[in-house]
């Protein structure tokens, strides 16, 4: 086998691990029960297309191409970034709606056993 030969074998199964991994955020994506599951899906294909830019243009020769794999990346980290403020904005309101724990009603377990425990 020459070099040439194990460098188009070597790319051939990096883009079906790729697709792989990408099938597997996809259903990650679809499925997740919360949201940062969703995110961390989202960003994780968001990886897996750059790799799949980047073996692409080793096997073509087309530098363009990882032009678009930067892009796609420095894309997916504001991506990124914007759903994490949203998580962490919403989490804040679901803490602002909660009643503050002054006003709520204390029970005594001593009193709910009639009298003395002893």
């Amino acid at each position: 086998m020459t070099g040439a030969e194990f460098l188009t074998l070597s790319i051939e199964l990096s883009f079906w691990m790729v697709m792989a991994g990408v099938v597997c955020a996809f259903v990650r994506l679809a499925v997740g029960p919360s949201l940062p599951d969703r995110v961390v899906a989202l960003d994780m294909m968001t990886i897996l297309i750059v790799a799949f830019c980047a073996l692409y243009s080793i096997l073509t020769g087309v530098e363009a191409f990882l032009d678009v794999a930067l892009v796609l990346a420095l894309i997916g980290f504001l991506a990124t970034v914007a759903f994490a403020r949203y998580a962490e904005r919403r989490v804040e309101r679901a803490d602002e709606a909660t009643p503050p724990a002054e006003h709520a009603v204390m029970i005594d377990p001593a009193a709910d056993s009639g009298g003395d425990t002893q």
